[in-house]
């Protein structure tokens, strides 16, 4: 049993072949706007990860916070949990406040 032959083969073998544009399936690329230029726009939220390691407590710390009442206001961004620069700014402040004013004065 013998494969039927490739009409190309044949073709470029009794010098009938010219090689023209090659055709793709892959469709062309659209012209992709040019990088804006300048710094990126700043960030408005934190992701927990982030907000963890701003604040330099372990992950598992923001969970223990957030089960007992006092981790800062989340807000849900799809599947996401994300903590707001301002939110996390009031979280600071209340802290600041629940701690006594003895335990920050140089002894």
């Amino acid at each position: 049993m013998s494969r039927p032959a490739d009409p190309v083969v044949v073709a470029s073998a009794a010098g009938k072949f010219t090689p023209g544009r090659r055709r793709s399936n892959v469709t062309e690329p659209t012209r992709e706007r040019p990088m804006p230029r300048g710094p990126p726009p700043p960030r408005a939220a934190f992701t927990v990860p982030e907000f963890c390691e701003a604040h330099r407590i372990s992950q598992a710390k923001y969970y223990e916070m957030k089960k007992e009442g006092w981790g800062p206001v989340e807000m849900e961004v799809g599947r996401r949990r994300l903590i707001s620069y301002e939110a996390a700014s009031v979280w600071r402040r209340e802290r600041e406040v629940e701690t006594p004013a003895s335990s920050t004065a140089a002894e």
